[in-house]
């Protein structure tokens, strides 16, 4: 059954490189867990010659001091769909939520600790630069907006100046778009299972929700199970 996971978090200063690499298992991330899918990148101005790591170290060195250096969601993709299929609905994405931005996207499907059933996932990495055609440095591609003079001033973020009922009130509307545009590339394939971005409490039911297991409690599950076993009476 296809479930819903949509998160999004911000990534300080001198964190962009290294999370880059992460998500798209490089360097000392090659081949982590073997679960690479997909990474690609989008929009990169041409300072950085097509290069992602240019760019998000561009970023680390000139973004400004107590900003957010770049913005990345994460989401669970339908086990239902092929792998070419969750590529499509990640760009889909992409282009709902970062139009027109420089931005990485990257596809894992590790194995769950417990079953070892496929976990499909995505990652998006955002810069809120927006592009807006004119050739800049890279200082200066991050450097403050200059809105009577946009040539003088680096490009415009989006991101900032939003109330916190605002930002709360915005992230409701993406839930809800993201279960919109899942379930519309469900149907498409020909599948009936679709999610929902509404708790358990909205929808009027009354079981608890999952929790997600990360490593650290999966292997306090499976040693306590030994345990157990280990001092079963023998017969």
């Amino acid at each position: 059954m296809a479930s819903f996971h949509l998160s999004v978090k911000t990534g300080g200063k001198g964190a962009a490189s290294q999370h880059e690499k992460y998500i798209g298992r490089k360097g000392s991330y090659t081949n982590r867990e073997g679960d690479l899918v997909f990474c690609e990148h989008v929009n990169l101005p041409p300072w950085a010659q097509d290069d992602a790591q240019v760019f998000w170290r561009a970023a680390d060195k000139y973004e400004r001091k107590n900003g957010a250096v770049y913005r990345e969601w994460e989401g669970a993709l339908p086990a239902e769909l092929t792998k070419g299929q969750q590529i499509e609905l990640a760009l889909d994405w992409l282009k709902h939520v970062a139009p027109g931005k420089a931005a990485t996207v990257a596809i894992h499907a590790p194995s769950a600790a417990l079953g070892g059933v496929p976990q499909p996932h995505f990652h998006i990495m955002v810069s809120d630069r927006l592009m807006d055609g004119v050739e800049r440095s890279p200082e200066q591609h991050f450097s403050r907006y200059n809105s009577k003079n946009p040539e003088q001033g680096g490009c415009r973020k989006d991101s900032g100046g939003k109330s916190p009922l605002a930002l709360r009130n915005e992230l409701k509307e993406t839930r809800k778009a993201w279960a919109e545009l899942t379930n519309e590339h469900l149907a498409r394939q020909g599948h009936t299972a679709r999610v929902d971005h509404r708790s358990h409490k909205d929808r009027g039911l009354e079981a608890t929700p999952g929790k997600h297991l990360g490593p650290s409690r999966v292997k306090k599950l499976q040693d306590a199970a030994k345990c157990q076993i280990d001092h079963q009476p023998k017969l």
